[in-house]
């Protein structure tokens, strides 16, 4: 039996794969032939950047303010999206397993998923911010300043949407979370990019469960669902088996391809100068 969440990220373009010719580019100044939104799994970009929106604002405003600001949200999303209610009952089946006394989540995308598994496994919820400040807010939905929670001992599941690196763990989420005399005893996470993140998480004593990780039988199963043609999946396979010499195979075979990224200008040119000046690019894709 498929797994029914390969299906739905592609269904929602939580995962897009790029046309033969049209990489995308990465924040690093990389190219690769897919890319990742696993917020998108929402219901869609629309629904899932209003939902962003709302965390920004919120955010800025009254911390103690902020769950149920954005938790009325998401309530009303799992009532109205089937592929996203689903999802978060996968995510809580795989949380009971776990032996965690409440859920933690980071800023932003991390809170599309730990706030509702936390409320369906009637846990509380830890909101971490980009700025290493916490609130809790118990299994009632009450908010407080995570001081005076009592958490000290206790244990959490930190559930998250993409697991890369897991740079944000290590330089944001576990500290928070000790400052407060507690732990992150457990990962969950909806994608994990298989790029090392497992490793770092087990080594950090929070080793990772994931339900979906990117490896060659993800893309070969979209595409017997016929959710990717053959080109895609040749241009994906391509790049797992070597990201770098995707990139440079695909800059020597398009040598005006950075070029003409930089005459678009804005954002294209960005990635495309970022490419240039860290060296990722060879020499003869260089523009003259």
């Amino acid at each position: 039996m498929e797994n029914p969440i390969i299906s739905w990220l592609f269904e929602t373009d939580a995962v897009r794969v790029c046309p033969e010719g049209q990489p995308f580019w990465y924040t690093s100044g990389k190219l690769g032939p897919f890319y990742i939104n696993t917020q998108f799994l929402y219901g869609s970009e629309a629904a899932a950047n209003s939902l962003l929106a709302i965390i920004e604002k919120a955010c800025a405003g009254d911390r103690l303010a902020f769950y149920d600001q954005v938790y009325s949200q998401i309530e009303a999303q799992l009532s109205s999206c089937p592929i996203y209610a689903r999802l978060i009952d996968l995510m809580t089946e795989a949380a009971r397993g776990f032996h965690a006394d409440f859920v933690s989540g980071g800023e932003r995308r991390d809170f599309f998923f730990s706030m509702p598994v936390a409320r369906r496994l009637g846990l509380g919820h830890l909101s971490i911010f980009k700025d290493l400040s916490t609130v809790y807010t118990d299994a009632q939905g009450v908010s407080m300043d995570s001081a005076s929670a009592g958490l000290a001992g206790k244990r959490s599941v930190h559930i998250a949407d993409l697991i890369t690196v897991a740079s944000s763990y290590v330089r944001a989420w576990i500290p928070a979370v000790r400052a407060l005399g507690a732990d992150i005893a457990y990962s969950l996470a909806v994608v994990d990019r298989n790029q090392g993140g497992g490793q770092i998480l087990a080594d950090a004593g929070c080793p990772l469960t994931t339900l979906v990780t990117v490896t060659p039988d993800l893309f070969e199963t979209a595409h017997r669902m016929g959710r990717i043609t053959q080109k895609q999946l040749d241009l994906v396979l391509a790049f797992i088996a070597d990201p770098d010499q995707f990139m440079q195979d695909f800059l020597l075979t398009h040598p005006d391809f950075l070029s003409r990224e930089i005459a678009k200008g804005g954002k294209n040119a960005q990635r495309a100068e970022l490419c240039i000046t860290s060296g990722f690019a060879p020499q003869a894709a260089l523009p003259r």
